[in-house]
């Protein structure tokens, strides 16, 4: 799916495959796998196959999610100084805040229309309160959006404030300040930073063995 977000990737039937039996509940800790609650039994040891297919997508995931975090950093860095990164003209900064902006969305919009309905079957950590595109639709629906959703809400809420700006400076509509910069960044940074972490952490092999089965993660198309 991540390949290449430019393009829509194919669905998979992931409800056509065999629903797995009770799974025993193991450890709710990716980075600390050793730290079980005392209430839940301890889950015999992934192979390095199993973990590798069950890993596969916090993997994948984090490899788009570090590209978001220098292109954040770079930004963050520039208002924190007062200073753009060296060898880069303020066209070149602008242009670098607004294709954060886009990937930011591009990537957010493919995981809320093709990977997280998948996930939300068995996690409620994915789940949201509607189907895609059927936000404010109907009736109202009683369950709340996951926190990785309203992580999205917030960050797309401040960045597009940063866009807007970013847009009238560069169509020289006002000069950029990074001070100015620095107070659209500062409602939203600690959000993203958060939200890709915990997003790797939700699809990491520890929490996703408690979930599906070899098969199916094999079926999730990522």
């Amino acid at each position: 799916m991540f390949q290449d977000e430019r393009k829509e990737p194919p669905g998979v039937d992931v409800q056509a495959a065999p629903q797995p039996p009770a799974e025993q509940t193991g450890s709710s800790s990716v980075s600390e796998p050793g730290l079980e609650s005392e209430s839940e039994p301890k889950l015999p040891p992934l192979t390095p196959q199993e973990f590798r297919i069950y890993n596969r997508l916090a993997e994948q995931m984090d490899y788009f999610h570090e590209h978001f975090r220098q292109m954040y950093s770079t930004l963050h860095t520039a208002c924190a100084t007062n200073r753009r990164p060296a060898g880069m003209t303020l066209k070149q900064f602008i242009d670098e805040g607004l294709r954060l902006t886009r990937y930011l969305e591009m990537h957010h919009s493919i995981e809320e229309t093709h990977l997280y309905p998948i996930l939300a079957r068995k996690m409620p950590e994915f789940r949201a309160s509607s189907p895609p595109g059927g936000r404010g639709k109907g009736k109202e629906s009683r369950q709340e959006d996951c926190e990785l959703i309203r992580q999205h809400k917030l960050i797309h809420d401040g960045m597009d404030q940063m866009a807007g700006y970013l847009r009238r400076c560069k169509n020289r509509e006002c000069e950029l300040e990074l001070s100015v910069l620095k107070e659209k960044i500062d409602p939203w940074g600690d959000v993203l930073l958060k939200h890709l972490d915990q997003e790797v952490r939700d699809l990491g092999a520890e929490n996703m063995r408690k979930h599906w089965t070899l098969q199916e993660m094999r079926a999730i198309p990522i």
